[in-house]
């Protein structure tokens, strides 16, 4: 019987850790599943850029997660939706409330993409697609897991990008001040870059 006990509860290990995992390479948002572009190209210009919106985007999907879950059930179908939405604004509010007041640099160079994380697909999609389904804490385990591997794949084509416009990466200089490539910092570098990253994960991914 403890033998028994032992064997399932290194299972759920296991499965806590696979579920955790699949966002940085299996089910990237990103890199794989191609969710979330609209921030992805849009606030990529700086490696700081795409770490503070992937943290942001990590907490409302934690915590979106967590209370979707803990309510779906005394939800009507018919207003599943909607009510996800109020659910994920709300964090929403709280992320952009407090970037305002504690790092407004960084939330004046975000502007409107925070509000827009209410209808970013990464966070409906889990909501709806796991959180819904699934227990309070797999649901936490699997925001994190996937906004954690949304932050590396924004913060990594941020990096990119700044490296080859400006020389630069978290505002420290590599290369001399007359180093960049002005592509990599206006919108069609962030496809290129883009690009080559996704090709680059996927042979990983093959390896």
């Amino acid at each position: 019987m403890s033998m028994l006990k032992t064997k399932k509860k290194e299972e759920a290990q296991m499965s806590n850790m696979q579920n955790f995992t699949k966002g940085f390479f299996k089910e990237n948002a990103v890199f794989v599943l191609l969710l979330g572009m609209c921030p992805t190209l849009g606030v990529t210009s700086s490696a700081i850029n795409g770490l503070g919106m992937g943290l942001a985007t990590t907490f409302v999907l934690i915590m979106s997660n967590m209370v979707i879950s803990m309510v779906s059930k005394q939800i009507p179908d018919k207003v599943k939706i909607p009510s996800f939405i109020v659910i994920i604004a709300s964090f929403v509010t709280m992320v952009d409330l407090i970037m305002a007041g504690y790092v407004p640099a960084l939330h004046e160079q975000l502007g409107v993409f925070i509000p827009l994380i209410v209808v970013n697909c990464v966070v409906l999609g889990r909501a709806e697609a796991f959180a819904s389904k699934n227990k309070v804490f797999p649901s936490i385990i699997d925001g994190a897991g996937m906004g954690l591997g949304f932050s590396m794949a924004l913060t990594m084509l941020g990096a990119v990008r700044e490296i080859l416009g400006s020389g630069k990466v978290f505002g420290i200089s590599l290369f001399s001040d007359t180093y960049g490539m002005l592509v990599f910092v206006l919108a069609p570098g962030a496809f290129i870059a883009l690009g080559y990253l996704i090709a680059f994960i996927n042979q990983l991914r093959k390896a």
